[in-house]
């Protein structure tokens, strides 16, 4: 009965949020081939938000459907495969997803202001402070700010690869008090939807209750995403105390009302600090050190910085201040650092002392490899 009870309070908690994160995906924005963007889809979510809007409530809509609505235009009938084709058709098709969204808000009376981000810009802590200023602001003049990763711009290796990731990074920066991820699944169910005696899981209060279930990829051919990352998005909110209610579209205006649809997902009891929680969840490694069992020792029972005689071996290009994951000898990613040398002045540094460092190359190097206050462990 508790949980129970708890579950109805969080489905209130998101319904009744003063600032909502939204997140739609591309199979519920357009045809069913995928090419073309379904206006009613659109209209139907507007007609919804706009209603919280006028409750007075602040919403921020992580909208995809840039790629699929350029397939069309293009002659694609399916998500192409290379980067470069897929920015082509997020090129053609951001406009058109834009301009549908500004005309349908326009009908309430309301503006929109388009937010294109890259994983670069939460990578990097003064393009991420800036980012949420820039959130803060647009709400503050009554903005519905539409945001989407800058698919045009973005390479491989700075790809969000989903906005599942991207809708959660966006309720830690703007300080939702709900996360609200709609897709074309109308929940979490223990196995594949399709499969007979698959049973919807109407609450997840803590990582225990996903053991028994089967998490599978993205079924659609427009999109990028999938239930494992919209799972992983209601885990980066839940760090940050957020609850994330997940349904489909279709379902939009129940679930603003509280209804028993879709999946909840409680946030977590204990959250860390914003720049942990940055650093967890909104970085995205450069590069490798593995450590020693007695460096992981320190790090992850005694919390202390990295020095450099506990590391073993470096992999990857990175710059000073860039963000590195810390292994163990197996490979175990253990934390997540920003680190003070460049990838190229470790190797000569490994397995010495600080002290001797500072003796034979000079003060500058008495110090971390990474300072415990900038770095959190996984």
């Amino acid at each position: 009965m508790a949980s129970a009870a708890t579950a109805v309070g969080l489905r209130a908690d998101v319904g009744r949020a003063r600032r909502l994160v939204v997140k739609v995906g591309s199979s519920s924005l357009t045809s069913g081939q995928g090419g073309h963007l379904d206006l009613g889809a659109l209209t139907a979510l507007v007609e919804v938000l706009a209603a919280r809007r006028a409750d007075g409530a602040q919403v921020v809509l992580v909208s995809s459907g840039a790629i699929a609505a350029g397939l069309g235009p293009l002659g694609l009938d399916r998500r192409p495969t290379d980067l470069a084709t897929q920015q082509a058709a997020a090129s053609v098709g951001q406009g058109a997803l834009v301009a549908a969204y500004q005309a349908a808000f326009a009908r309430h009376g309301l503006t929109v202001g388009q937010v294109l981000l890259t994983a670069d810009d939460t990578t990097r802590r003064a393009h991420y402070t800036n980012a949420r200023r820039t959130l803060e602001r647009l709400l503050e003049l009554g903005v519905v700010p539409i945001v989407n990763e800058n698919d045009t711009v973005a390479t491989h290796e700075i790809r969000f690869g989903d906005n599942d990731r991207l809708a959660a990074l966006v309720a830690d920066l703007v300080g939702a008090d709900g996360l609200l991820l709609l897709t074309d699944v109308d929940a979490l169910y223990d196995g594949p939807p399709s499969r007979a005696g698959s049973r919807r899981v109407p609450f997840v209060a803590t990582t225990r209750d996903l053991e028994a279930v089967t998490i599978g990829g993205t079924g659609s051919a427009v999109g990028s995403g999938g239930m494992v990352t919209k799972v992983e998005a209601a885990g980066i909110a839940g760090a940050a105390g957020i609850p994330t209610l997940l349904t489909r579209l279709a379902d939009v205006e129940a679930a603003l009302a509280g209804a028993d649809v879709g999946t909840v997902f409680a946030p977590a009891a204990a959250t860390r600090a914003s720049r942990k929680r940055w650093l967890a969840h909104a970085t995205t490694a450069r590069g490798t050190l593995v450590l020693d069992d007695g460096a992981v020792a320190a790090l992850t029972q005694r919390r202390t910085s990295l020095l450099p005689a506990g590391i073993t071996a470096v992999t990857g290009s990175f710059a000073a201040g860039d963000p590195v994951d810390l292994c163990a000898a197996d490979g175990t990613v253990i934390a997540r650092g920003l680190v003070t040398y460049a990838s190229g002045e470790l190797p000569r540094l490994l397995g010495r002392t600080t002290r001797d460092l500072a003796r034979e190359l000079g003060p500058a190097y008495q110090r971390e490899v990474v300072h415990r206050d900038d770095l959190v462990v996984l």
